[in-house]
């Protein structure tokens, strides 16, 4: 029974890394890409990893599954952070069709960095 657990999870973090992927190659600029990174990659690898802890127990591969899932956990969503407020702070603009407007205090943001 825990195999058949194990390997959902492996098949729907499988699912969600293919839909992240996607996303990084069809959206329209670095916002929304990363977007897709943070979001669906991360659940998508927390998903295998979790799977295939299930599917392997206690073992050393196990745990060593488990402390990837939480440095994934801690370093993808802070990278993904850092580069689009990198991104922002450079000057690069979003898709004209997202909807995003620049406040003064954004501005002024930009123009002291």
């Amino acid at each position: 029974m825990n195999e058949i657990i194990g390997y959902i999870f492996i098949t729907i973090g499988i699912l969600f890394d293919l839909f992240g992927c996607i996303g990084l190659v069809r959206l329209p600029d670095v916002y929304n890409r990363l977007q897709a990174a943070a979001k669906c990659v991360t659940l998508g690898t927390c998903g295998t990893l979790f799977g295939f802890f299930i599917v392997s127990g206690f073992t050393s591969a196990g745990i060593k599954a488990l402390l990837a899932l939480v440095f994934v956990l801690i370093t993808a969503p802070t990278g993904a952070q850092a580069l689009s407020r990198a991104a922002y702070l450079s000057g690069v603009k979003a898709w004209k069709k997202s909807g995003h407007q620049d406040s003064k205090e954004e501005e002024e943001l930009r123009e002291a960095a």
